[in-house]
């Protein structure tokens, strides 16, 4: 039998070996975790063993997610999403077990398959769970989380989550007589409650002073030390009294998200939660046996192809039920179709009790791996599967776009604000004060639909959609002002905007100077670091309160912000008096040559002898419509279909606009 640190040197060398791979193709960790479990378990490589000690390691994972899923939980994000998590969650979670009953008696009559009520209403809750972790990383990265689809997803998903905990307390209730039943209902209900009472009633008053002190100290090593302590503590507390530690960590988790201190906490233990979930996938691949899978092949692959097809027939069904259109409804199937983390839990629980054949819950376990792989896949596609099987999708994405192009045609020379949020929305209010026309896109409708009743120019619409920014008036924009957080979405956005209409000025936040530099390698003509934007605001109120005159502290930070963007006045000019009051504004403007223009063939040295600074200079790629940004370089000429962008006062520009778009002189043959 290997030792303690035998075995968690190789579970961690797995684990990094898992995320590196998932890394390279791009995946979910967590399928590289199952897989390399699937790799080194006792059933294939035995570089593992299947101990008690593995699975004790690996249950903690599933501690710290409970535990982060209650940070998450508070009533004021229940509230705001009641209906779905208490409407369209319980209808999905319930339905589908009930209705895993009949289906496991059709079962039947396609193979040999006899189990009893309780044992497949079990299996109808492992089956109910979704991925989280899965679903909410595709969701973001296609920017999708704000959408109707979207929030169907997120509310679902809280409701599986919140509910795991009753099904582990029911399920090994159900193989009794329905007074046992009852009975043991009762005493979980007595127990849960005393539970609740000792850590919200005594706990939270007990714990918030505590923690207040702690925090007080300035000790980062000993605040975790105590959250640590508490998280385990309330582990400990339930399962002293017959309930699963995920159950107390998942209270911890409550507990904790009412106080100061929820975001802090959050992100000390993210990489620890997610190293020893990271763990737990592993050994649920350790759980499958390649060779039962093999002679069960039939089986796994009717179990995975019925399992995904039931699944998503409840869950658009429930979602036309709840009010969705036909294609959110396919999108909302789509995203829940996948089974997750906690099913695998249930069917742990499940194996314990001794209530299936080996063989047929290897076959479960292998279907369940299948649909989570698949599941980034259809997912990714989910737009395209929506179009091609909703007939009035393709009508309601066209009125979508009609009514953004509605908005749009009135505006010329206007700004495209992509994102519509905290900051996009300071955007739009500092053009409104100057008279400049905008136009905000936002994947919210909720957001959507309140800003638009105040009076903004914003409209319903996914930034990262070619068709989207053509019907926002790409051609005719001044300027494109990216406020997402997330470099991703970013870099999504000015690859579709460099495809549209190359050279024009693109703005961007970023978190700090090295997403900045990927940034502007990618296109962006300007980006705004926000920890380096906050150090100049906060240089500058030290500076006021050091007694240093106005005047002189917003030259400073005008200094400040020149020598780390470069020349950032006047991007946004006003239309109605631009270049009359201050003839001297720094512009930007982009030139487009084309053969027989007189700036080819010329050089960086003869356009800036004309009073003009040369910001970039972008190339079109042989045999594409993309272009590369090329270093600036004295000996470098331009061609033709390079786009230059020039930033000089308004006369500057017209007149090196002119000496670069005139016509060549075509000298006549002698």
């Amino acid at each position: 039998m290997p030792s303690i640190l035998q075995i968690i040197l190789t579970l961690l060398a797995c684990a990094l070996g898992g995320v590196l791979l998932a890394r390279v193709f791009k995946l979910p960790s967590i399928l590289g975790y199952l897989m390399v479990g699937l790799a080194i378990g006792p059933h294939a490589l035995g570089f593992a063993p299947d101990s008690e000690t593995v699975k004790d390691i690996a249950e903690f994972g599933v501690v710290f997610l409970m535990f982060s899923i209650g940070l998450e939980f508070n009533l004021t994000k229940l509230k705001t999403m009641r209906h779905i998590v208490f409407g369209f969650g319980v209808s999905q979670v319930f339905l589908t077990m009930l209705l895993t009953i009949p289906a496991g008696y059709f079962l039947r009559f396609l193979i040999p398959l006899v189990l009893p009520w309780h044992v497949l209403f079990a299996l109808g809750g492992a089956l109910a769970m979704s991925s989280t972790a899965i679903v909410v990383k595709a969701l973001s990265e296609k920017a999708e989380l704000d959408t109707q689809h979207g929030k169907n997803v997120l509310g679902v998903l809280l409701f599986q989550d919140l509910v795991v905990i009753l099904l582990l307390i029911l399920i090994p209730s159900l193989g009794k007589n329905p007074q046992d039943i009852v009975l043991a209902l009762s005493m979980a209900g007595i127990k849960i409650t005393v539970a609740l009472v000792l850590i919200f009633f005594i706990g939270q008053k007990i714990f918030s002073t505590w923690l207040r002190l702690v925090a007080s100290m300035r000790s980062q090593e000993l605040f975790m030390l105590n959250i640590f302590l508490i998280v385990i503590g309330m582990s400990a507390i339930t399962y002293f009294f017959g309930l699963s530690m995920a159950l107390g960590a998942f209270m911890a988790g409550m507990l904790i998200s009412e106080t100061p201190y929820r975001y802090q906490v959050e992100e000390g233990i993210a990489s620890f939660r997610d190293i020893l979930l990271g763990l737990f996938f592993i050994t649920v691949g350790m759980m499958v046996d390649i060779k039962a899978v093999f002679f069960e092949l039939h089986l796994v692959l009717l179990l995975f192809f019925g399992a995904l097809i039931f699944k998503f027939l409840i869950v658009a069904g429930l979602a036309r039920r709840f009010g969705s259109s036909a294609g959110v409804a396919i999108r909302t199937g789509i995203c829940l179709t996948q089974a997750g983390e906690f099913g695998f839990v249930l069917i742990n629980q499940i194996d314990q009790l001794d209530w299936i054949d080996p063989n047929l819950s290897q076959a479960v376990l292998a279907a369940m791996l299948l649909s989570m792989l698949v599941a980034p896949i259809l997912i990714q596609y989910s737009n395209a599967i929506a179009l091609r099987f909703s007939k009035n999708e393709w009508f309601s994405q066209s009125m979508d776009l009609t009514k953004i192009v509605t908005q749009s045609i009135q505006n010329d020379q206007h700004v495209i604000i992509c994102g519509f949020g905290v900051t996009g929305q300071h955007v739009a209010t500092m053009l409104e004060s100057e008279g400049i026309s905008y136009l905000a896109l936002d994947s919210d409708p909720e957001r959507v639909k309140q800003a638009s009743e105040a009076g903004k120019s914003v409209v319903y619409g996914a930034s990262q959609s070619a068709n989207t920014l053509m019907a926002a008036g790409i051609d005719r924009a001044k300027a494109i002002v990216i406020t997402f957080k997330s470099i991703q979405e970013t870099m999504k956005v000015i690859q579709q905007i460099e495809g549209l209409n190359a050279g024009i000025p693109i703005l961007a936040r970023a978190k700090d100077d090295a997403e900045m530099d990927k940034l502007i390698l990618a296109g962006a003509t300007q980006v705004i670091p926000e920890k380096a934007e906050g150090s100049v605001m906060l240089g500058a109120q030290v500076l006021s309160l050091a007694g240093v005159p106005l005047r002189r502290v917003m030259r400073r930070v005008s200094e400040a912000r020149e020598d780390r963007y470069g020349k950032l006045r006047g991007y946004f000019p006003s239309m109605e008096d631009e270049g009359a009051d201050d003839v001297d504004a720094i512009r930007l403007s982009s030139v487009h040559l084309k053969n027989l223009m007189h700036g080819i063939g010329k050089t960086i040295e003869w356009l800036e002898s004309h009073d003009v600074v040369l910001q970039s200079v972008r190339r079109k790629i042989d045999g594409s419509n993309s272009y590369s940004k090329l270093e600036p370089d004295p000996l470098l000429h331009f061609e033709p279909e390079d786009i230059l962008v020039l930033s000089g006062n308004v006369a500057s520009l017209n007149k090196a606009e002119k000496l670069l778009t005139k016509a060549q002189k075509i000298k006549a043959k002698p």
